[in-house]
């Protein structure tokens, strides 16, 4: 853990303010309590079985959350920059995380402590609505994941994925992308030709 950046905290606070206004102090605090890490290509940042005590702001990069089937990996959610990572059960109830998160690209991360940040919603009244809004998206997001995992058929699913992740389809490897979906990689391969030859 290291000094960050004064861009990355800016982009950290950009994000932020458009959900909810932050006092100065506020934002002093975070710009004193927020440290830079890195995590490369293809490491964990977080592996099940531990508790979770940071909670994380994606400056740079893309990671995935994932669990194990036996030998199989499944690829729960994905996310790029911008974005906060964590665990909620690790943070809230203090216990284990039954998710790994990993990197899928070189991350540039700004953490902060989950003493630190209980100490804000304390210190910082208006810092517990913006968390509630950022719990509402987060919840909202956690619904259209359920949404996909309940179409029945794979062209479907990628189309929803198409709509709502776009970005992400050129830059992830198609086999996160597949896991994601819940098919298998020659099946997504066979629709994005599809897809690809009716442009």
């Amino acid at each position: 853990m290291q000094q960050p950046e004064p861009a990355a905290i800016e982009s950290l606070l950009s994000v932020l303010r458009s959900l909810y206004p932050l006092s100065p102090d506020a934002e002093l605090y975070l710009q004193q309590h927020v440290t830079a890490c890195s995590v490369g290509k293809r490491r964990l940042l977080l592996s099940e079985g531990v508790v979770c005590d940071h909670i994380y702001f994606v400056v740079k990069g893309a990671l995935r959350g994932f669990t194990r089937e036996e030998q199989k990996d499944i690829t729960t959610w994905i996310t790029i920059e911008n974005e906060l990572v964590g665990s909620i059960l690790g943070l809230d109830e203090r216990v284990t995380t039954i998710e790994n998160i990993q990197a899928l690209e070189k991350c540039e991360l700004l953490a902060l402590t989950n003493a630190d940040l209980q100490l804000m919603y304390e210190r910082f009244p208006e810092f517990n609505i913006l968390a509630r809004k950022i719990l509402q998206k987060y919840y909202a997001d956690a619904e259209k994941r359920a949404f996909i995992a309940r179409l029945t058929k794979a062209e479907n699913k990628y189309r929803y994925f198409l709509l709502r992740h776009h970005d992400l389809s050129n830059r992830i490897p198609l086999k996160y992308i597949a896991s994601y979906l819940g098919v298998t990689l020659e099946t997504l391969s066979r629709i994005r030709k599809k897809f690809s030859s009716r442009v």
